[in-house]
């Protein structure tokens, strides 16, 4: 037996010893495979460093294989197969997560679209039915418009023919002719009748026999009273406020409480605002000079002078001389009917010398109103919506009223006598 034969396994047992600390197989399952490359490497260096008596032994050990080295590889191996088999399994659960996470909220908002598409539908299709119904809403309604404008258009057209017939009959028919003739012998002996009354009194007064003169004695003058002086009324003015707040109150008074039963001269018929209106106008506005718009009948004129006379009758008794102007007979007699109606009068009241006289030329109207004035009275001239023409001998008096007739209702009076 050789003795360096004998001698040899030791230094190998010692050699493996040494070796197998050295190289763990399962210290860090998570190193790489760069681990098992630098094992070969850590291998060689270690026998690089043994002595020069150990190189011989390892060249007769590397023709035998290592049945350890091998296993440990395979193990190192394995475990890092396992670790990426885990991590790609991690991964593959958190994507299908995600995934059907996202098929959820998919599914959801496909839901919710279509909702708001049938929503939409819905209301695209009220809104078409509404406008279809408002247009034939409005359609309907205007047909109806259109149905009773013609209604009204023929019934007007009916009315105008009706009044025009009735209009022809009564100037062509017998009974329309003795009506109209009626209506002006009336007003005319209403006329002649106050006239020959006025007349009448006036002979009474007259002294047909001469009286006897007896001598005169002689008597001591007296001192007359000196007469008051003429008033000129002028109601515009500030310094006759305190006869301003009389008017206002009496017209209140005839538009609030009216009284149908009282004195004579004082209004005795329903006043309205219009009528209040008129009259304040004529006080305040004009001053008691100047024309109103006539009301349409000579009733709601008289109705407004009958205001007017009232009131200066309050103010300044019986100094007021009331006289008309008309250019017919007809006219006059409406008049003296109109004022005995509202004011309360009678026929002894109209004549020369009375409250109420009667004209129908402007120039004895005038004469008239100068020798009142001369006489200290008060005269109020009135002017029938009728006259065309207004004297200026008239307007130098200091009350007078005229009704002008309206330019768009212009009518001819002749027609209605």
């Amino acid at each position: 037996m050789n003795p360096e034969s004998s001698q040899t396994p030791e230094p190998i047992d010692e050699w493996l010893e040494q070796i197998q600390p050295e190289n763990p197989t399962t210290e860090n399952p998570e190193n790489s495979s760069g681990d098992s490359v630098l094992e070969p490497e850590a291998t060689a260096s270690v026998v690089d460093t043994e002595p020069s008596n150990t190189s011989i032994e390892l060249a007769s050990l590397t023709d035998e294989p290592d049945p350890e080295f091998p296993l440990t590889t395979q193990t190192t191996a394995l475990g890092l197969n396992a670790e990426s088999e885990s991590t790609n399994n991690s991964l593959h659960a958190d994507a299908a997560q995600r995934l059907a996470q996202l098929q959820e909220t998919e599914a959801a908002l496909k839901a919710e679209i279509a909702s708001l598409q049938v929503t939409y539908n819905t209301l695209q299709t009220q809104l078409s039915e509404t406008q279809t119904s408002l247009g034939r809403i409005v359609q309907e309604s205007l047909a109806q418009l259109e149905q009773r404008k013609q209604a009204l258009q023929i019934s007007v057209e009916q009315l105008e023919r009706r009044q025009e017939r009735i209009r022809n009959e009564m100037r062509t028919t017998f009974a329309g002719a003795s009506q109209d003739l009626a209506i002006r012998v009336q007003g005319f002996k209403d006329y002649l009748t106050g006239s020959l009354q006025d007349l009448a009194t006036a002979a009474e007064q007259l002294q047909l026999v001469p009286e006897v003169r007896e001598r005169e004695k002689p008597t001591v003058k007296e001192a007359k009273p000196a007469e008051p002086e003429a008033i000129t009324p002028q109601f515009a003015q500030q310094q006759f406020q305190d006869t301003a707040k009389q008017v206002r109150r009496l017209i209140d008074q005839y538009r609030n409480k009216p009284d149908y039963y009282g004195p004579a001269w004082q209004l005795r018929r329903t006043f309205e605002p219009v009528h209040a209106e008129r009259v304040s106008n004529w006080f305040f506005g004009q001053g008691g000079r100047g024309a109103l718009r006539t009301m349409g009948s000579r009733l709601q004129n008289t109705l407004i002078a009958s205001a007017i006379i009232s009131i200066l009758h309050k103010l300044y008794g019986d100094r007021v001389r009331t006289l008309v102007l008309a250019n017919t007979p007809e006219r006059l007699g409406e008049w003296r009917r109109g004022l005995q109606d509202c004011l309360g009068i009678g026929r002894p009241d109209f004549g020369p010398d009375r409250g109420v006289v009667l004209f129908e030329a402007p120039d004895a109207l005038a004469q008239k109103a100068d020798r009142l004035v001369k006489a200290n009275q008060l005269p109020l001239i009135i002017i029938d919506d009728s006259e065309e023409q207004i004297s200026l001998g008239i307007l130098q008096f200091p009350l007078w009223l005229a009704f002008a007739p309206d330019p768009k209702t212009m009518r001819n009076y002749d027609d209605d006598f």
